[in-house]
C-alpha cells in the first residue's frame, strides 16, 4: 500500500509541477534569460542585395478578408521586381475568385491558380511553392512568404524577415501577429494574451538558441530550398516546416518588428473546433519529428524547447486527469490532499460560473473566462488526440470566423479594366 500511495503522490505532484513548468515557469525563464538580447545586426541593407520573394497563399472562400489582405501586401516597400504573389483557390463558392482576378489584372505579381473541387491547404501550398520555384532567377537565395487569407501585412513586413537572411544560418523567419482590436467580446481577450504570449515566448526562443517552437502560420519566411512539401495527409504544416528546417540544420527565428494583423476568434466553441483540429495536426508532427526531439539525435535546446513549450501543453489533458484522479485517491488517506483538490473544484466552478454567465446576460469576471479558456482548449487537445489516434480524415479546412476584418493599411482597391475575364496563371501553375 505504501508503495502505490508513494506513486499515487509522484503522479499527483509530478503532473502539477509539469503544468506549472510548461505555463508559467517556461515563459518567464526564458524572457528572463532573453532580456535586454536582440537579433544580430547582420541584415540585408541594400534593396540590390534583397532577395526574390514569392508568397504562397491557399484561399478558400475567404472573400470577407481577402480584399483588405491582397491590398496590404501589394502595398508592400519591398522591390516590386522582387515580389509574385501565388494565390491558389480551393474551389471557392464565393467572390474570392473574383477579387484575386481584380488584383491580377491592376498588379502582373498577383497569379490566381484555380483548384477544383476541394484539395486541402497542404496539396495547394506544395503545388504553389512547385510552380513558384521554377521563376526564380537564384533559387538558393530566393525565399518563400506562406500567408494566411486573414492577415493584414504592415508596409515593411516584408523588408523585415527579408533581412535576416543575410545569415546563412538563418533558414526560417517569423512574423509578429499583432491583433488589430482593441476591445474584445467572447474569448477575444483570452486569445489575444496568448498570442502575445506566444510571440515573446518564441522571440525568445530564437535569440536565445535560433530554435522557435514554431512559426505562426498566419505569416512566416523561409528559404525556399528548405521547403519540404508536407504529407496531404497532415493538418498543420507551421510546425512541420519550422521543424523541417531545423531538422536541416538552419535557425528558426522571431523579429517583434515584423509586425502583421490578424483579428482573433471570439466564439469559444469555434476556437474549440480549430484547435482540436489543430491538436490533431500537433500529434502528426510529434510522430514525424520524434526522433529529432529526442536529446541524443539534436542539441540540446531544441528537445528542451520543444518539451517545455510545446510537448508538456500537448500532454496537458492527460496531466490534470492523473492529478485529479491520483488527488482523490491519495484524498481518502490524507486530508491534506483536499487543499490542492479545491483548485480544481474552483476551476471548473469558474467556467461553469462563466457558461451560466453568458447563457443569463449577466456580468461575467475575467478570471471566469479565462479558467473556461484553459479547462475548454485542454479539452481540445484531449478530443484531437483521440481524433489523431482514429485517423484524421481528411486536410480540408472551413475559415475560422474572427472578430472584426483585417484593414489594409494603404493602396486602394484596383479596378477591374474593361474587357478582361480570367487571370492565366502560369505554364508552371496550371493543374
Amino acid at each position: 500500500m505504501n508503495v502505490l500511495l508513494l506513486i499515487l503522490a509522484v503522479a499527483f505532484w509530478g503532473s502539477l509541477l509539469l503544468l506549472a513548468h510548461t505555463y508559467a515557469v517556461y515563459p518567464v525563464l526564458v524572457r528572463l534569460l532573453a532580456k535586454g538580447r536582440k537579433l544580430p545586426d547582420c541584415r540585408f541593407e541594400d534593396e540590390a542585395d534583397l532577395p526574390e520573394v514569392a508568397v504562397l497563399m491557399a484561399v478558400y472562400n475567404e472573400e470577407r478578408v481577402l480584399e483588405a489582405t491582397l491590398a496590404s501586401i501589394v502595398a508592400s516597400d519591398y522591390p516590386a521586381e522582387k515580389l509574385r504573389i501565388y494565390i491558389g483557390s480551393d474551389g471557392s463558392t464565393d467572390g474570392s475568385d473574383a477579387i484575386v482576378r481584380r488584383f491580377a489584372e491592376a498588379d502582373h505579381r498577383v497569379r490566381l491558380c484555380v483548384f477544383g473541387g476541394r484539395n486541402g491547404k497542404i496539396r495547394i501550398v506544395n503545388h504553389l511553392a512547385e510552380g513558384a520555384a521554377t521563376s526564380f532567377a537564384d533559387p538558393d537565395k530566393a525565399l518563400f512568404v506562406l500567408c494566411d487569407a486573414n492577415i493584414a501585412w504592415t508596409p515593411p513586413l516584408l523588408r523585415r524577415l527579408a533581412s535576416h537572411f543575410r545569415r546563412d544560418e538563418v533558414g526560417l523567419v517569423g512574423a509578429a501577429v499583432c491583433d488589430q482590436v482593441r476591445e474584445h467580446a467572447g474569448i477575444g481577450d483570452q486569445e489575444e494574451a496568448y498570442v502575445g504570449q506566444e510571440n515573446l515566448v518564441k522571440f525568445a526562443e530564437g535569440v536565445l538558441w535560433g530554435r522557435v517552437m514554431g512559426a505562426f502560420g498566419a505569416c512566416y519566411a523561409m528559404r525556399s530550398r528548405l521547403f519540404v512539401p508536407v504529407p496531404t495527409a497532415h493538418i498543420v504544416d507551421d510546425f512541420y516546416q519550422t521543424f523541417a528546417c531545423l531538422e536541416q540544420g538552419s535557425d528558426a527565428i522571431v523579429d517583434l518588428e515584423a509586425v502583421c494583423h490578424e483579428s482573433v476568434s471570439t466564439d469559444i466553441r469555434e476556437e474549440f473546433r480549430r484547435k482540436r483540429r489543430i491538436a490533431a495536426g500537433n500529434f502528426q508532427n510529434l510522430r514525424r519529428f520524434f526522433r529529432f526531439l529526442q536529446p541524443w539525435n539534436s542539441d540540446l535546446a531544441t528537445p528542451f524547447a520543444f518539451w517545455s513549450h510545446k510537448g508538456l501543453r500537448w500532454c496537458g489533458p492527460f496531466l490534470l486527469l492523473a492529478a485529479l484522479l491520483s488527488g482523490l485517491v491519495l484524498a481518502a488517506f490524507s486530508p491534506l490532499y483536499l487543499v490542492p483538490l479545491s483548485g480544481f473544484l474552483l476551476l471548473g466552478a469558474m467556467a461553469l460560473g462563466d457558461r451560466l454567465g453568458i447563457r443569463l446576460g449577466g456580468p461575467v469576471a475575467k478570471l471566469c473566462r479565462f479558467a473556461r479558456y484553459f479547462l475548454s482548449m485542454n479539452a481540445a487537445i484531449f478530443l484531437g488526440c483521440l481524433d489523431f489516434l482514429r485517423g484524421p480524415k481528411t486536410s480540408v479546412w472551413e475559415p475560422t470566423r474572427r472578430e472584426g476584418v483585417p484593414a489594409a493599411p494603404t493602396a486602394p482597391v484596383p479596378a477591374i479594366r474593361a474587357g478582361t475575364s480570367e487571370t492565366r496563371p502560369e505554364p508552371a501553375l496550371r493543374r
